[in-house]
């Protein structure tokens, strides 16, 4: 048995199950689940079709997939990252890209892929953070470095907190932008920053940035890592691996369908490692996938869909939370009047909605918690939805 297995915290809503088991709902009201990040939007129309072609079926369901993925599929992701972040170094479909089965698996794999056997090495990640980060380290015999997002400092990951010597360990760097669950994003100059610091301690960079299609401003979309290195002229990507997914941007979470991109010799080593792991996506995914990515119509869709829900929340809960609008994603990360367990505790009994305390999403360290006393409200259901939900919200807020 895995030593490390008894090192591992539960799932942020397998606490939140714990929290609320014995809670009474004082209302009628129906239940609505504000506390995961999973779209309720609906697919694209033109993707369900595909999905239900025969054609496309037989021929895919007759075949076992490769797990480089096929040719079209590659070259579509590649087309995207070159349109979406005007890179002047395209990617090549043949060696720098990788579909993976949701960045979910692929941001777990790639760290038992990339990190040594040295007892002191680290891995380095935001805080709060998506909890695959810390799984992967520890289950790799590797120790979690969590870096603080606190308001001050805009959300932003404090890496001028990081040691000489916490840099000299590091072998893997952990970034989410835009952030979860804040919807911060890293700016271009950060990034290249990374990037430096990486050639200097050889370290490898993963950003995850599968919130990355969501965001307010049209004209203003959040930068990537690959962005920063092509701005950088490194035409390789080295040490840089970015991680995406139709989960969040085509309302697919259940394709189960992503990519890894960037330096080709990491990228060499992930698909030996794939080859092994049987990984290889669903050859109808794969289809669909491609169609996916080439089309942005019905991103530009979704996002307005998102930007209506914000503006009709953020109304409703005006002088009765405490709540920012994020440039990206699709979370609120209020502060609550008492602490977030208590909060979730009491507004789920008193209301029926369900939220996720922020301090399941991190970690307490020496500097202090920058989860505490927050909740992370997921706008993915209908408007009606949440709408309904912030009144509730409201309601609560004014009983107290």
């Amino acid at each position: 048995m895995n030593e490390h297995l008894q090192k591992l915290q539960p799932y942020p809503f397998q606490k939140l199950t714990e929290l609320l088991e014995n809670a009474a709902v004082e209302t009628e009201e129906p239940p609505i689940a504000l506390s995961i990040g999973e779209p309720q939007h609906s697919p694209p129309e033109f993707l369900l079709e595909l999905m239900q072609n025969k054609t496309t079926l037989s021929g895919a369901l007759g075949s076992y997939p490769p797990t480089k993925g096929l040719p079209e599929l590659r070259r579509s992701i590649s087309n995207f990252l070159s349109k979406r972040y005007k890179l002047n170094s395209d990617l090549d479909p043949e060696s720098q890209i990788l579909p993976v089965n949701g960045t979910r698996e692929a941001l777990f794999a790639i760290a038992q892929c990339i990190l040594s056997n040295r007892s002191d090495n680290l891995v380095l990640m935001p805080n709060p953070f998506y909890q695959i980060y810390e799984g992967a380290a520890i289950l790799s015999g590797s120790t979690p470095r969590y870096i603080n997002c606190f308001e001050d400092n805009n959300f932003q990951p404090a890496f001028k907190d990081i040691s000489e010597p916490e840099w000299r360990k590091c072998e893997l760097l952990y970034i989410c932008s835009p952030g979860n669950p804040s919807g911060a994003s890293i700016n271009i100059e950060t990034m290249q920053g990374l990037i430096t610091l990486s050639d200097q301690y050889e370290f490898v960079i993963i950003s995850d940035e599968c919130y990355s299609e969501i965001y307010q401003d049209e004209n203003n979309p959040p930068p990537g890592l690959l962005q920063a290195s092509d701005l950088l002229g490194r035409k390789t990507y080295k040490n840089c691996l970015t991680f995406n997914s139709l989960s969040k941007r085509s309302n697919l979470p259940g394709l189960r369908s992503g990519f890894v991109a960037g330096d080709e010799e990491l990228i060499e080593k992930f698909l030996l490692y794939r080859t092994y792991h049987g990984s290889a996506m669903p050859l109808h995914h794969q289809l669909i996938s491609a169609k996916a990515w080439a089309d942005e119509s019905h991103v530009i869709n979704n996002r307005g869909i998102y930007r209506e829900k914000f503006s009709s929340v953020l109304e409703i809960l005006d002088h009765s939370l405490s709540v920012q609008q994020p440039a990206c994603g699709f979370y609120l990360w209020p502060k609550t009047p008492a602490s977030d367990t208590k909060f979730t505790y009491d507004l789920f009994r008193e209301t029926n909605v369900k939220v996720l305390p922020g301090s399941f999403l991190s970690r307490n360290t020496p500097s202090g918690n920058p989860g505490e006393n927050r909740v992370r409200i997921a706008l993915v259901q209908p408007l009606e939805e949440c709408i309904e939900a912030a009144y509730r919200i409201k309601r609560f807020m004014m009983q107290k």
